[in-house]
């Protein structure tokens, strides 16, 4: 059994939709990775046949994002959740990293990006994350809209990441000139999915 409290570090979806108790939330800032859309997901928001792209950490740079409290008792069932929606294909390395935050540094559980994954989809351009998110859909939804869930929900905590923003615009101007993703009724949106 664990007798200390558990940190969990989002900095995606698990930021609008972490899917587990929590004692406590805060923002962060977690040194020598990023934020980038660099996962082709072949499930949660696309298909093998047209995948889409969910966000991992990269090394390099620095991510703010949001570090949640698990209380002791729940660490046990909190992981058992994080691995079942994180670990099932390998695209990812569990990793315990300090987050910086307004109160102190802790230690968080990350999950940062497995480059040696066949799903890695390295550096793309604006322009090709663009074009795969703007039309791609899976078992949890469009694409868009998990990218723009992760843009509107960073907002709101104050923190703006330039690079998603401008990802998110060039989205919208694909979607509404070719008509597809958001809004589309024959894909419905759920809710969760990467970090």
């Amino acid at each position: 059994m664990n007798d200390s409290d558990y940190w969990v570090f989002g900095y995606g979806s698990l930021i609008w939709d972490p899917g587990f108790p929590y004692l406590e939330k805060r923002t962060g800032i977690l040194r020598g990775y990023h934020r980038r859309f660099c996962l082709y997901s072949h499930r949660y928001r696309g298909t093998k046949e047209k995948p889409g792209l969910v966000l991992g950490l990269d090394r390099g740079g620095a991510c703010r994002g949001v570090v949640f409290r698990v209380a002791a008792a729940e660490v046990p069932a909190v992981k058992e959740y994080l691995w079942d929606r994180e670990m099932l294909n390998s695209a990812y390395i569990a990793k315990m990293l300090r987050i910086v935050t307004p109160d102190g540094p802790v230690l968080a559980q990350s999950f940062v990006i497995n480059t040696q994954n066949e799903q890695y989809a390295g550096r793309l351009t604006h322009d090709a994350a663009a074009r795969l998110i703007a039309t791609s859909c899976g078992e949890r939804g469009q694409n868009c809209t998990y990218l723009y869930n992760t843009v509107d929900h960073l907002a709101e905590l104050g923190i703006h990441d330039h690079g998603l923003e401008a990802l998110a615009n060039l989205v919208r101007r694909l979607t509404t000139l070719h008509g597809e993703g958001l809004d589309r009724p024959e894909h419905p949106v759920f809710a969760g999915d990467g970090i």
